[in-house]
């Protein structure tokens, strides 16, 4: 005879997913690591996780909002210059999670407690290197992991 099997209470959602970017600053400055542990402690878990060299044609498609503002070739060149570590991550309201952990897109007026807070700083560059993307909404985390994570 089979146990039965504890059913999940029925007001529990589905998990929702985003898309994280750990930046080339974040490579570079060999923070991956970090950077994951810390999504890991707030108890999300990593659906997927590939280091890639991204061409400007995805990048292009992913900063398409931007595109005819100043820092937009800029951007785009700093995020082709060495690999990122593109990521989905999943739970509960992650979206607005994963952007509290990253903090401001300022790493000088991020809180400390907060990736960008703690580890990042102004380098005086043309683009704000701020180590870590994060979707904006539940909308954006669907076209971004479609745009980087077909198969899913």
């Amino acid at each position: 005879m089979t146990q039965p099997q504890p059913s999940a209470p029925s007001d529990v959602r589905p998990a929702e997913q985003t898309l994280v970017i750990l930046k080339p600053d974040a490579v570079r400055r060999a923070l991956i690591g970090e950077i994951l542990r810390r999504i890991e402690a707030k108890g999300y878990t990593l659906v997927a996780a590939e280091l890639r060299s991204p061409d400007r044609a995805v990048l292009a498609q992913h900063y398409a909002e931007h595109e005819g503002k100043p820092f937009y070739e800029p951007l785009l060149d700093f995020m082709s210059s060495v690999p990122v570590l593109v990521a989905v991550v999943a739970g509960q309201r992650v979206v607005e999670g994963i952007r509290a952990l990253a903090g401001p897109t300022d790493p000088t007026t991020a809180p400390p407690g907060s990736i960008r807070g703690d580890l990042g700083r102004d380098w005086g560059g043309r683009v704000t290197e701020n180590l870590v993307h994060g979707s904006d909404s539940p909308a954006s985390a669907a076209r971004e992991i479609g745009l980087w994570f077909p198969a899913l």
